[in-house]
């Protein structure tokens, strides 16, 4: 028995730079739904990708799953092989598998005929002043409600963080601090014992003063007995 496709249903994306030009969802005679096919754009031209997951493989240390192009364990950090996914026929990697597709080429021709069909139809319907997208994504580009105390607290700008020094240059200035030694004023460092203590220039030179004036005052041979 053949099935038909019955309807498709198309989700542009904003940006016309990117490869993924939109989602869509089939119907299968009215009855069977298969969300999440993707319009991409390649070198010949646009295609239709099947809905599909990431490959996985289990560490050997913990056997956590990781995704084929992980170099380290998500959960172990053991380093893991590169390059270890499975190669197709063409030489690349295989990193996804479709989660449901065609099984034969006839199959797949009809399903990305209708759907590109329906992929023109829509850009046309999209300038349209009323245009409204059908296809139906479960609120998930919708903006969530804030909650009430969120709504009286106004929201605060984030402040500039200052730069923060990369780690070698916390380890030079680290070791330059080390090297540094305070030193204190002569004044308050101690005297040596075997040396006489240090006076300031003013006491020394009223010191010399006090010292000539008694001299003048004394006269040759005084206290030569």
């Amino acid at each position: 028995m053949a099935v038909e496709i019955t309807e498709v249903r198309i989700k542009l994306m904003d940006d016309p730079q990117e490869r993924l030009q939109a989602f869509c969802s089939i119907t299968f005679d009215s009855c069977f739904v298969i969300r999440d096919l993707k319009i991409i754009e390649g070198a010949k031209g646009s295609f239709v990708a099947m809905p599909s997951r990431k490959l996985t493989d289990h560490c050997p240390q913990c056997n956590t799953k990781n995704h084929l192009r992980a170099l380290f364990c998500n959960q172990c950090g053991a380093k893991l092989q590169e390059d270890r996914a499975c190669k197709d026929d063409d030489g690349r990697a295989k990193l996804y598998a479709d989660i449901a597709h065609p099984i034969n080429s006839r199959c797949r021709e009809m399903i990305q005929t209708c759907v590109l069909e329906a992929f023109s139809e829509e850009m046309v319907r999209a300038n349209q002043p009323d245009y409204i997208c059908r296809y139906d994504d479960y609120g998930e580009d919708a903006f969530a409600a804030l909650a009430e105390d969120a709504e009286a607290t106004p929201p605060q700008r984030a402040q500039p963080q200052p730069e923060t020094p990369s780690q070698s240059e916390s380890a030079v200035e680290s070791a330059e601090t080390s090297r540094v030694r305070r030193i204190e004023s002569g004044s308050q460092l101690p005297g040596s014992p075997h040396q006489t203590p240090a006076t300031s220039p003013s006491t020394a030179k009223a010191s010399m003063t006090q010292s000539a004036s008694s001299n003048q005052n004394e006269t040759f041979g005084d206290g030569i007995l």
